[in-house]
């Protein structure tokens, strides 16, 4: 019988032991991420009002859910082949449709079985996602944001898969807070906690102010919404020159077109 060296021996069973300890904390981290999931509280949506908002993904009765299911599977294959989470959904200027854009992403995202999504309103000044949706939240996004409540009093769970963080109450210095480190520490937190696979930040426009800026640190990639009505090609090449030299851009999403029969 071959004799196996003690110290060989000794090696393998540190290996063992290590694999063991490898899974059990992989196991820990897993269980960790459903119960801070099953904790957050269910999102009572109300139907009538997200209809009537154009949020058309949530029953996909409504044709024009397909744009949005092809922006989803485009946004979904660039962010695993590049290992990305985080996306700011941004606009040149206010009014481009930019929340109603994010919204429909989540819910078609939140279609996707095997993908765990978070939409959190960054919005500060004018918040939205909350009011289009009629829901409240018990908490304001600044309290979350400065650590003075917990991601449950904020965070609604729709289904399985998506949180939302809505915001009722508007923040005067919002770029201040959004630049903060305590709100880059509670965003890390909330990542480690919730272990999703995508966050989207519905964010103010590029020109109205510095609070993209701000943030841009913060997210792998950004989407730009375009009103097709209203944006003007300076402002969308100007935005997105101006995304592209701070963060990496996924494209423009060009809202509000009017299709007539000839």
């Amino acid at each position: 019988m071959k004799h196996v060296p003690p110290s060989l021996t000794e090696n393998r069973r540190f290996q063992s032991t290590d694999r063991l300890t490898e899974q059990a904390i992989q196991a820990c981290t897993r269980l960790g991420r459903e119960i801070a999931w099953e904790n957050l509280s269910p999102l009572d949506l109300d139907q009538e009002r997200a209809l009537l908002n154009r949020i058309v993904t949530i029953d996909r009765s409504d044709p024009a859910h397909a744009p949005f299911d092809m922006l989803r599977t485009r946004v979904l294959q660039n962010l695993r082949q590049n290992k990305w989470t985080s996306v700011a959904i941004t606009s040149p200027t206010p009014c481009c449709g930019k929340s109603l854009v994010a919204l429909n992403l989540a819910f078609s995202l939140a279609h996707q079985e095997d993908c765990r999504t978070l939409l959190v309103d960054l919005n500060l000044k004018q918040p939205a996602i909350g009011a289009m949706l009629g829901v409240k939240a018990p908490a304001t996004m600044e309290e979350f944001l400065r650590g003075h409540t917990a991601l449950h009093n904020l965070f609604l769970r729709y289904g399985d898969n998506l949180a939302i963080g809505t915001n009722h109450q508007p923040v005067e210095f919002s770029a201040e807070l959004l630049q903060s480190q305590d709100a880059a520490r509670i965003l890390q937190d909330l990542e480690v906690k919730l272990e999703p696979d995508v966050i989207l930040f519905d964010m103010p426009a590029v020109l109205s102010g510095d609070d993209v800026t701000a943030f841009l640190p913060n997210v792998d990639c950004a989407i730009l919404v375009a009103a097709a009505d209203s944006s003007t090609f300076d402002q969308v090449d100007e935005c997105e020159r101006y995304l592209a030299e701070r963060t990496k851009v996924l494209g423009a999403v060009l809202n509000r077109c009017r299709y007539t029969d000839q």
